[in-house]
């Protein structure tokens, strides 16, 4: 298709994004062309905008950010062969090679060679997109696009949850963003038994109750000291499993802290800095197993989500608090990066 489209791009090194009217996307042999319906902000468009330390050494310009979606399949590659036009999609921002050590042994979420949309390609915040077949995911058509577009990070949730068994296990989500808030609702879909969910955020932690926790901790509060807590709660046993979505180092201390010998910790949070860590008490005379989570299994979470979301059991729009036009995408920036954090995520509508 050939014509021009709206987008946000990074043109240039540098703090900020712009609007601009760009080429609509010529796609490959073995890509779709996606009509947009609806794509939400990540934390990594933030370091993108920000131009952090980290998207200095990664980001090429000019760049299309943006790597969750929902939208209509309008073109496909001559070599495409699981989806045609009028498809209703969104997309694993993982795009693997398909042929690495890793992705034949099963796990193409983790390729040798993975390239991520709208970091290491051109992304979604725009009117089209073009989308490696590879990473398309076909929604039912009753799914509202707010929810489509946001199950590129639910679908982290998912895995984070799911790994191991939760029906009927103490939980401890550390963490009020909205992978926290996600975790905790796939928890409490997922038949898990006492939630304790730890954030800084009243209105997130508020959230936080709608999607099922149990008890919730505002560690900014005066007196509020999560680690006696939790183990007064359970009798000084501990949790069964903790679900570190934050990358803090005091979190993730507390959450090792917090783990019953023998329990689950999975970490999914990205610390910025090298974290310190007590090995003996924390991991081995604990007999505890720690799970690295890199983004969603392709396929298993997905299918799990699909029926959790089917099931009428999960339901991620509490953690939607704002739904925006493409265009008023400095709003959507300017609350995820507010001091009070009155924000879940924000989807956008080109």
């Amino acid at each position: 298709m050939l014509g021009k489209m709206k987008a946000i791009v990074k043109p240039r090194p540098g703090p900020g994004l712009e609007m601009a009217t760009v080429d609509i996307p010529q796609i490959g042999p073995r890509d779709v062309l996606v009509k947009v319906r609806a794509t939400s902000i990540c934390g990594t468009d933030l370091h993108i905008y920000n131009w952090d330390a980290w998207a200095q050494s990664r980001i090429k310009t000019p760049l299309v950010l943006g790597h969750e979606l929902a939208g209509d399949v309008v073109e496909v590659g001559d070599q495409v062969k699981l989806l045609k036009v009028g498809d209703y999609i969104s997309a694993d921002s993982h795009v693997s090679d398909g042929v690495c050590y890793v992705c034949r042994n099963g796990q193409p979420h983790i390729c040798q060679n993975l390239k991520i949309l709208g970091v290491d390609t051109q992304g979604c915040f725009s009117e089209y997109a073009a989308i490696p077949e590879v990473c398309a995911w076909v929604n039912d058509k009753s799914l509202p696009p707010e929810v489509a577009s946001v199950q590129e990070p639910l679908g982290n949730a998912v895995y984070t949850v799911l790994a191991e068994p939760i029906t009927g296990k103490t939980v401890a989500v550390f963490g009020d963003g909205p992978a926290g808030l996600n975790a905790t609702g796939v928890a409490r879909a997922s038949g898990a038994g006492t939630i304790f969910l730890v954030g800084k955020h009243d209105f997130r932690l508020g959230i936080g109750k709608q999607m099922g926790a149990s008890v919730v901790f505002n560690v900014q509060e005066p007196g509020t000291d999560v680690v006696p807590s939790i183990l007064a709660a359970t009798d000084g046993v501990g949790v069964d499993v903790v679900l570190e979505m934050t990358g803090n180092p005091q979190a993730i201390n507390q959450g090792f802290q917090v783990l019953r010998k023998g329990g689950r910790f999975s970490a999914f949070g990205i610390p910025s800095n090298p974290v310190e860590l007590d090995l003996n008490s924390a991991l081995i005379f604990k007999g505890a197993r720690i799970l690295g989570i890199n983004g969603r299994l392709m396929w298993d979470t997905w299918y799990q989500m699909a029926g959790l979301l089917a099931s009428g059991k999960l339901d991620p729009r509490p953690v939607i608090t704002h739904q925006i036009r493409l265009e008023d995408y400095q709003e959507g920036f300017a609350l995820m990066m507010s001091k009070e954090r009155n924000v879940g995520k924000v989807v956008m509508f080109p």
